[in-house]
This record gives C-alpha cells, structure tokens and sequence, in this order.
C-alpha cells in the first residue's frame, strides 16, 4: 500500500476534513486504516460514514464493528439506515440514498474529500459490464481516481490495487472486517464477472488492472477533449428553447452522437449505467423522424422531447398539475395571470365574455387531462385540445404549462391566448363576465 499512502501524502493537506465511506469490508476498512496512519501526522478531521442497508443479518453486527473502530481510533461515526426501498433497481436506489447522506455529511462538516474503497478490480468489472451492455466513450471509461463535484471531491485511492492485495494487506496487519456473502451470489451481474471473467484476465497478466486504468484514463482524456469542443460549439446550434434539430443533423453522424451522449451525460452524471446506446439511437432515430412533436421516456423520470426544431431532456414533475378556482384574480405557475375585469376591447383568444347562464359555476383554472375535448367557437362539434396544440403548432414543451379554463361541471371554456369555445359571447352580446389573460 506504499504508493497508496504517497499518493495521499501528496493530496492531502493538513487540517482537510475528509467523509470516509466505510461498510466494514476489507476495502473500506484498509482505507479507513490507512486514512488513520495519516490522521495525526496531517491533523487530518476524518468522519466515518457507514450506510446499513439492512438487506442481512449481519448488518446490525457490521454497525457497531465500525462504531467501535471509530471511538478507539478517536474518529466521528455518521450512520444511516435505509429502512425503505422505492425503485425496482434496488442496487441504484440503495447507491443513490447513499450518495445523498454523503452529501448531506459533505455539507455539515465542510468536507474537501469524500472517500470510497473503489479498487482496480472493481474498475476492470465496470468497463467489461459496460462494453457488454453498451454505453458511451464517458460510460466506457468507468469510473475516475478524482472527481470534482461542485463542493468536493470524490476519491478512491485504491484504484491501483486489486482486491488481492487489499486482504493480504489487511491479513498481514491481522485488521479485523466483515465478508458480505452475497458477493458470492451469481444472481448479481458484477458477481459473475468477478467469479468467471476477471480471473481469465489475470491469468495472462497479473497486472492487467493497471492496463484498465491506463485505458480508462485515455478514455477519459478523449472524452474530456470532445466535451470541450461541443461546449465551444453549444451557443452555435441551441438556444433557451434547446438544439436546434436542423442544425445538429448538419453535423457529422460521430460529432451528432456524441452531443446526444453530452446531453445524456449532463443529466445524468455518476448514474451512467442507466443510459447506454440504445437510449442515444432512440434519440437520434426520433430526431430523424417525421413527427414535428414526440417524447421518448428515459430512466428516472426523464424525457427527451422534439418539439418542432428543437430537442431536450426534461424532468417529468407530476407535481405540476394544478386546478384553481377562479375568483376575481389568479396567478398562474406560468407567470401569467387570469382575472376577472369590468371591460376589456377586442376579440383576441386573450379574452373571453361569458354569461354566465349558460355555464355552471364557480369558473375552474387546471392544466390538462388525456383526453380533454372543447367545443370550439364557429367549428361545430368537439375538438381534442392535443388536435388543437397540434393545428396551432403549439411547442409540446409549452402545451402542459398552458391552462384550462372550465366550469364547475368541468366544460372546457377557453384555452387562453389559443381558442375559445362556443361559450364566448361576441362584444355586442349578452354577457355579465369577462375575463382576462395577460402578463402578471
């Protein structure tokens, strides 16, 4: 573990907090020992972050194993328990709750670092998983021995050691750790490669996880270089509203993939084993389509949309839908306002005179609904609100934020600045209501 060891002597400086990622295992608990060889020598604020899954038995052992380790070696024990599980990934969900205490812990203590016990061998099985399932030169790559986040940096020291000799290291020094026995499940994918793939690798050359990590930085060197020229050439072919579609597809079919990888990637970060290349030739293909307006669903609730000439990747919020009960004044997520006003001129769909004889109230405001239909003014019989966005070129990424106005028995009356329905009195009718839609 010498070169480990000089490898943190260089990073390290004195006083720096750093969060250590600590399961009990051998790889975390040569990490945390070799963390504390430095601890006193550097006034090193080190605070020990232990995840119990509460997946095994074991799990209540292995807490208080490391808790111990921390009040002999005088180190702060942060412990969380994952007492509910909400995706069918249970390995992705399990990995993003910790990444989110470990943040939280980053953000308490003010932490330079975070450490992790990623080894070479777990960086050989991540680049052949990734080779077999498909991903992106990024995704290909693995993972870094440094990572910059926005407010620290992810470290794995071990990646130039192999699972060998972290327990021989651990062994030698006769350091008590815990053996989690589902590594040895061939149900898991990363077992299996473990068990049957890696040791065929080192076979041929004891060594070879240092040609991975040689490969995996060469990688990333070209995927840091490609990324530098697509932001150069970003403010070219996007806009707020996103890229331009007729100007990426001007572009070399290898620079067309990668700026859809790009945009992948910015979303998605350290989860790229969610994404491989299926995800970018369904985008692409969808872009190349005819439709003017289509969604393609992604992983974690994501969307990549074309909207006319342009595409991007958004977050599906069910949170958004909305329903309001107009009174004389309402202000709308959009920042537009509907209002209740004494008199207005015009005929512009930004206007609309009810009576209110013909309507049930009180006048209801709501986002849409699959399926809505309105009867619209001077067409004769009902219309789908979808068919109307479609007819007015309406962008499909403004079509959820546009509102509904209806009665109480929920009769679409007016789709502001759009159409209005039947409903709408003409300005030398009869009407005792007039409403509004403008700019608050």
């Amino acid at each position: 573990m010498e070169r480990v060891l000089l490898y943190l002597k260089h990073l390290l400086k004195e006083n720096d907090c750093i969060i250590v990622a600590t399961s009990g295992g051998p790889d975390s608990m040569c990490l945390l020992h070799l963390m504390c060889e430095l601890k006193e020598n550097l006034s090193l604020k080190l605070i020990v972050a232990h995840v119990n899954h509460k997946l095994r038995k074991e799990s209540e052992e292995e807490a208080e194993f490391v808790k111990e380790v921390c009040e002999k070696n005088n180190l702060i024990y942060e412990y969380m328990e994952i007492l509910k599980y909400n995706d069918d990934n249970l390995e992705n969900d399990a990995r993003l709750k910790r990444y989110n205490f470990f943040d939280e812990l980053a953000q308490k203590y003010h932490a330079k670092y975070l450490m992790t016990a990623h080894h070479g061998d777990d960086l050989m099985e991540t680049i052949l998983m990734r080779l077999s399932r498909g991903s992106s030169l990024k995704g290909y790559s693995g993972f870094k021995k440094e990572q910059a986040l926005e407010n620290y940096t992810i470290v794995r020291p071990l990646i130039t050691e192999t699972k060998e000799e972290i327990k021989n290291y651990m062994d030698y020094h006769g350091y008590k750790y815990y053996i989690d026995e589902s590594n040895f499940s061939e149900k898991y994918t990363r077992n299996r490669y473990r068990m049957h793939v890696l040791p065929f690798f080192k076979k041929e050359d004891p060594k070879v996880h240092e040609k991975f990590l040689k490969f995996s930085e060469e990688l990333d060197l070209a995927n840091t270089f490609i990324e530098k020229f697509i932001k150069e050439l970003m403010p070219k072919i996007s806009d707020s509203n996103g890229i331009k579609i007729d100007e990426l597809l001007k572009l070399d079919k290898y620079l067309i993939r990668k700026i859809i990888e790009f945009t992948l990637a910015g979303i998605y970060i350290d989860d790229l084993f969610l994404i491989n290349d299926k995800h970018t030739n369904l985008i692409i293909g969808m872009l190349k389509g005819k439709k003017s307006n289509n969604k393609l669903n992604l992983p974690n609730g994501y969307q990549a949309i074309k909207s006319y000439n342009y595409y991007k990747i958004v977050k599906i919020n069910k949170e958004d839908s909305y329903e309001y009960t107009l009174d004389s004044k309402l202000i709308l997520p959009n920042n537009m306002v509907i209002k209740k006003v004494l008199e207005k001129e015009g005929k512009s769909n930004y206007i609309l005179r009810l009576n209110s004889k013909d309507i049930a109230l009180p006048l209801k405001v709501r986002t849409r609904h699959p399926g809505d239909k309105m009867e619209v003014k001077n067409l004769g019989g009902k219309k789908k609100i979808k068919d109307i966005y479609i007819d007015e070129k309406i962008p499909a990424l403004k079509r959820d934020v546009i509102p509904i106005v209806t009665d109480s028995n929920n009769t679409i009356l007016w789709l502001p600045g759009v159409k209005k329905s039947k409903f709408d009195v003409e300005s030398n009718g009869i009407y005792d209501i007039i409403l509004s839609y403008e700019e608050e």
